[in-house]
């Protein structure tokens, strides 16, 4: 496991170098009530800076714009010392239908919107935020690849989209000879571990580099929430403005997340550290595919605390408990491939090396 911000990993099948924690903005900017002030925002992103952190994740929906503003701003005089991830999908216009969601007109708009706001001539690495199910692939993986022909981004990337429509794109992009997708970001922690049965293997098959967003579980893995707030907080208003009604309404209140988080609790008190930090170091520990993290904080102080998850140590037993605590049922086919598998090899050893 890297220990530093500049032990730089190359992302997905490019050549790109990247930090292996990426600093999140969706906190960037007062707007929604509950994030950081310029002031706060700035210090965020000078911390990482400092320490050799590159990779910014950002979208132009995060706090109404502002996130991107500040960022460009921020970054006057180092712009090229930053490798910048923005995203596209989400309507910034409500009533307006084509101010959102995948399409090609969409992408065009938002990406000439977002390299105004960052102050920049291009974007590293462009994101399809949102599956929506509407636009063709062919539609998306072209737009994408007309904009790296133009220059206007470097890399595509997607989040957030069902593996086999990720797989699908892929394909289509190498058979065609276009940019390809080289990052995939989805939500993954100890509590949200379903993306190991499809979106995990195909990353790693198709060439893409992982990042993970909601590392802590929506603030579930930072221990501060106790089995009380299950009913206290049932029924909860998602978009109500409080951390702990967005914690409720996504789900994360029950019972099956505080046995993970006694067991998180556990080992972290064993290895010197918060909670918090044990659970980031716990992704940071996984490999095939490498995980890279995505950190957000409100204050500059949460976020240096959470950087401190890159000297968590584990050793092979405290992985075990964290990964056995956190285990998810396997679905078919995975459930059911391995007890067919010794007819398929016919007492053969057989390994694919990687």
């Amino acid at each position: 496991m890297s220990k530093r911000l500049n032990d730089y990993l190359t992302l997905g099948r490019s050549g790109l170098r990247v930090s292996p924690v990426s600093l999140g903005t969706m906190t960037f900017g007062d707007d929604w009530g509950w994030g950081a002030a310029e002031a706060e925002s700035r210090r965020m992103l000078d911390i990482y800076m400092e320490r050799g952190g590159n990779f910014i994740d950002t979208a132009n929906f995060y706090t109404g714009g502002t996130s991107e503003t500040l960022l460009g701003r921020f970054l006057a005089g180092r712009r090229d010392n930053a490798v910048i991830a923005t995203k596209y999908s989400l309507n910034t216009e409500p009533g307006h239908p084509n101010a959102g969601g995948n399409h090609r007109r969409n992408m065009v708009r938002a990406v000439e919107a977002s390299l105004r706001r960052l102050d920049t001539d291009y974007i590293d690495l462009y994101y399809l935020h949102v599956w929506d199910g509407l636009a063709p692939i062919e539609e998306i993986m072209r737009g994408f690849d007309d904009l790296v022909t133009a220059g206007k981004i470097v890399y595509a990337g997607i989040s957030d989209t069902p593996a086999w429509q990720v797989a699908r794109m892929q394909t289509l992009a190498d058979l065609r000879g276009w940019a390809p997708l080289v990052a995939l970001q989805i939500e993954h922690s100890l509590i949200e571990r379903t993306v190991e049965h499809d979106l995990l293997p195909m990353a790693q098959e198709l060439g893409l580099g992982v990042l993970a967003w909601s590392p802590l579980g929506m603030g579930m893995l930072t221990g501060k929430y106790t089995r009380e707030d299950i009913e206290k907080h049932k029924g909860a208003d998602v978009w109500s403005g409080t951390r702990s009604a967005v914690v409720s309404g996504m789900g994360g209140f029950s019972d099956r997340n505080f046995d993970i988080v006694d067991v998180l609790k556990q080992v972290a008190a064993e290895v010197g550290h918060s909670p918090a930090q044990t659970a980031i170091a716990w992704l940071l520990a996984k490999q095939m595919p490498t995980v890279i993290p995505i950190l957000g904080a409100r204050t500059a102080a949460q976020f240096e605390e959470n950087l401190a998850a890159l000297e968590v140590t584990f050793t092979d037993a405290q992985l075990r408990r964290l990964d056995e605590a956190s285990a998810i049922t396997p679905i078919f086919p995975h459930s059911f491939l391995p007890r067919v598998m010794p007819q398929v090899l016919g007492g053969a050893s057989v390994v694919r090396p990687r």
